[in-house]
């Protein structure tokens, strides 16, 4: 595997602590698949692994614009799985959070002070709410992860700045992947942004490699230094999900073990994509235009 724009002074990726001229790039063919995930446990992509990814993710896009289009005020989270659920199974797939952990539901749904895990229920989706929803189908073998921060009825100031702190959050922290740049980069990205904006940025949940599971190495953290954590190089590929608290960063655990909300009590929002790292940067297995809000509000609130 080429291992893209790395200086012949850079450390190794492999992570032997020498330059790159003096270790892997005496080896004309290098080729870093097994160091990767004898290091780290990275199992890097190929190009049919990546399509199979590309065809999951074209379903995650799919199923969260079918919510888009039926959420509306006085509807309960309950309703939200069930059309999940319904959408991802009738096109061959397999909702990946059934079951999941003991997880009991076919999607998360995390709603105005829910950070994320929100279990589907009895709540009711009111007038001004921003609705979180997280989908992970499973298609011929193959996981991608996706999610968007939808808006319902007419949100608040609040509701509008954190969403759009959270939008650009991802937008920045996509832009940070190329090949040997490092995981914290990816974090430095998020933190210095959305800590500018008065915002902060949840510590205890990361992005995650995805693709053959659920969820696998490396860790992606939404916050950082620059320059530190492990190199990109082409073929990983990972989730950057940040979750924006309007608030303080600190999260409690509800009783239902799984609901994250923000221990403040202020609002939080999340946006979600799944990417690869290119030989010139990354190409998103997820797309959806983070620039068009339109995207985030549903029929019944325009």
């Amino acid at each position: 595997m080429k291992i893209g724009k790395i200086g012949r002074n850079d450390p190794c990726p492999c992570g032997s602590g020498l330059k790159y001229k003096k270790c892997c790039m005496k080896r004309e063919k290098a080729d870093l698949t097994e160091t990767y995930f004898k290091r780290y446990g990275i199992r890097l992509k190929g190009k049919q692994d990546v399509e199979k990814i590309k065809e999951a993710g074209k379903l995650a896009i799919a199923t969260l614009l079918k919510v888009r289009d039926i959420l509306t005020v006085g509807m309960k989270t309950e309703e939200i799985d069930r059309v999940v659920h319904e959408y991802i199974v009738s096109h061959g797939g397999v909702p990946a959070p059934l079951n999941y952990r003991g997880f009991p539901k076919s999607v998360c749904v995390s709603v105005n002070e829910e950070i994320c895990h929100g279990i589907p229920g009895e709540r009711i989706i009111m007038d001004g709410d921003i609705v979180n929803v997280d989908v992970t189908p499973i298609l011929n073998g193959y996981y991608a992860d996706a999610s968007m921060t939808f808006f319902v009825g007419n949100p608040a100031l609040d509701a509008i700045k954190v969403v759009n702190v959270a939008r650009e959050s991802l937008k920045r922290g996509m832009k940070a992947v190329k090949p040997g740049a490092r995981i914290g980069d990816i974090g430095w990205s998020i933190q210095e942004y959305a800590e500018s904006q008065g915002c902060s940025v949840v510590r205890e949940f990361v992005g995650h490699g995805v693709g053959f599971e659920f969820h696998e190495p490396p860790q992606v953290p939404h916050y950082g230094t620059k320059g530190k954590g492990i190199m990109l190089i082409p073929g990983m590929v990972f989730t950057i999900e940040p979750m924006i608290n309007l608030g303080k960063k600190e999260l409690r655990v509800l009783d239902d073990n799984w609901t994250a909300v923000t221990k403040d009590g202020s609002l939080s929002a999340q946006f979600e994509q799944t990417v690869l790292v290119t030989k010139d940067g990354f190409e998103s297995l997820t797309p959806y235009d983070i620039d068009d809000t339109s995207l985030f509000y549903p029929p019944s609130s325009k």
